[in-house]
């Protein structure tokens, strides 16, 4: 049967819409999917995905099996696959398991990916809280290493800290990020940067976005670091560590170049900064909300330096990944006519 020319291309629509549809991906934490400590351009990856898919991703746990046991969590609930990824996988610089990396399909060096966090949930009934001597904020007061395993009330969305403390879930993951330049080699995995990576920004929970300068083909995003709640500053170097699984859906743009991290909650605008030096930090964070203001809201940067001034939150995201991060929000309900 011959089809009219018009139903012909109708047809020829349907067939390229169904067969671009957006697909949605599972990747386990495995040793055969995991790296351990750095971001690498370097670094094959692990799944390729096209813009606008879907990716389930599982993290994996930050303290070793036999550690676990030692602190007291019952053999059963130490899964196979963390004991594996302990005994097959090579450490890297950085302390951080990281999923990944995933290819996304189109992103080139100079775009933005786009990460979209559609859900986060708890894999796992407890946390691991622990510090170690020489780190942390101060060290100098607690020079010896501790750790503490703290169940988590999945129910009810507690995490019970002690008799009497229960400390209120906020599920997120602390390490999302991209690769570094081609180039770099191996970049350590505790340093947040340009590429994301370790933020450790407890804002970054479900129903938010992240978006990452790309610097290499593909992006190669890769995540870790779960944390089931942390408070701002990190500042013991750990928060409540677990295993999270979590849904992410990719874009590419190409519209929207960024020299830093940039992130978007339902009800605010957030810019970061990163360096070793906190002042530095948070004037990175300060210049990217005044070019963020100048740029979407066509404010003069006098008038936006003003504004954040008047309306933006400036917090110490974390303090003990050698860079120190800012953050700064400013809420969205500002901008009422825009």
């Amino acid at each position: 049967m011959m089809l009219h020319p018009m139903r012909t291309h109708l047809f020829l629509l349907l067939s390229l819409a169904v067969t671009t549809r957006a697909e949605h991906h599972v990747l386990p934490s495995t040793p055969k999917t995991v790296h351990w400590g750095y971001y690498s351009a370097s670094q094959p990856p692990v799944l390729r995905v096209r813009p606008g898919d879907t990716v389930e991703i599982r993290t994996a746990m930050l303290e070793d099996p036999d550690s676990l046991e030692r602190a007291g969590v019952p053999s059963a609930q130490i899964e196979a696959g963390h004991r594996a990824i302990y005994k097959e996988v090579k450490p890297g610089p950085g302390p951080h398991i990281l999923t990944g990396p995933v290819y996304v399909e189109g992103a080139e060096p100079g775009d933005t990916l786009e990460v979209r966090i559609e859900s986060v949930a708890l894999a796992l009934p407890y946390a691991v809280n622990l510090f170690l001597p020489g780190m942390g904020a101060i060290p100098e007061d607690f020079p010896y290493q501790y750790s503490k395993i703290i169940p988590l009330d999945k129910d009810r969305m507690l995490a019970h800290f002690a008799p009497g403390i229960d400390i209120p879930l906020r599920p997120f993951f602390g390490s999302m990020g991209v690769a570094p330049p081609d180039g770099l080699g191996q970049i350590s995995s505790a340093p947040p940067w340009m590429h994301a990576g370790n933020l450790d920004n407890k804002e970054l929970v479900a129903g938010t976005t992240l978006y990452i300068p790309v610097h290499a083909r593909g992006a190669l995003f890769s995540v870790g670091d779960a944390h089931a709640a942390q408070g701002n500053g990190e500042v013991s170097l750990t928060a409540l560590e677990t295993v999270l699984t979590g849904v992410f859906r990719f874009t590419v743009r190409k519209d929207r170049p960024l020299h830093w991290p940039f992130a978007e909650t339902p009800t605010h605008y957030m810019t970061m900064g990163f360096d070793e030096n906190l002042d530095l930090a948070i004037k990175i964070a300060l210049r990217e909300m005044i070019d963020f203001l100048a740029a979407r809201f066509k404010l003069s940067r006098a008038d936006a330096y003003l504004l954040a001034s008047d309306a933006a939150d400036f917090s110490i995201t974390q303090l003990v990944d050698g860079k120190r991060g800012v953050h700064a929000m400013i809420p969205k309900s500002l901008f009422t006519g825009r």
